[in-house]
C-alpha cells in the first residue's frame, strides 16, 4: 500500500456528478446542491476539491464573473463557474438524476 494521501476523493466525485448534470456552476451554488443531494460538508472543502480537481484535470474554468451587489464583505463579488475537464469520469449516480429531475418539475410547476 502506498503512503500519503489517496489520490481518489469521494467529495471529489460526488462534485464530478454534480457538474455532469449541471453543466457548469460556481463554488457556493455546487456546494449547495451537495449539501441537499450528500451528506453535509463544509464550503472549504467544495473549494478545496474544486482547486485540486482542476489541478488533476477534472475540472476545467469556464468563466470568471464580476458580480455587483450588496454583499456583507462589499460591493462586487468574484464567481468562478467550473465545468468537466478531461479527465473527469462521471458515473451517473442515481440519486443526483432524481435530484435534478425533481428540480427541473418544480420549477415547470411555477
Amino acid at each position: 500500500m502506498k503512503r500519503g494521501r489517496p489520490v481518489h476523493s469521494k467529495i471529489r466525485q460526488n462534485i464530478i456528478e454534480i457538474l455532469f448534470f449541471m453543466g457548469r456552476g460556481h463554488g457556493y451554488k455546487i456546494y449547495k446542491h451537495y449539501v441537499a443531494i450528500f451528506p453535509k460538508v463544509t464550503r472549504r472543502s467544495i473549494y478545496y476539491q474544486l482547486k485540486k480537481g482542476k489541478e488533476m484535470g477534472l475540472f476545467t474554468i469556464d468563466k470568471v464573473e464580476k458580480e455587483k451587489g450588496e454583499f456583507s464583505w462589499g460591493s462586487s463579488a468574484t464567481k468562478t463557474y467550473y465545468k468537466l475537464g478531461p479527465q473527469a469520469k462521471p458515473v451517473g449516480k442515481e440519486r443526483v438524476r432524481k435530484y435534478f429531475e425533481s428540480l427541473k418539475l418544480s420549477e415547470k410547476s411555477k
